[in-house]
């Protein structure tokens, strides 16, 4: 699931181009969104229970592709 480039580059045409999973670029992204809605750095929120709830959002948009 989490191994899926988000950039793909392929280097020659049978194989898969090298690059940032899809996985983390969604948790990157649902990251982004979460630290310019709420004022993180007043709200208690650790860096561990922030990145974990980016990857959670992540794991979830990974699975809206399966459907």
């Amino acid at each position: 699931m989490s191994d899926i480039p988000a950039f793909p580059q392929p280097i020659n045409p049978s194989e898969q181009g090298r690059g940032m999973t899809l996985h983390d670029y969604f948790a990157a992204k649902a990251m982004q969104a979460m630290l310019a809605r709420t004022p993180w750095d007043e709200s208690g929120v650790s860096y561990a229970q922030l990145t974990g709830n980016a990857y959670q959002m992540a794991d979830a948009m990974m699975l809206s592709r399966e459907l």
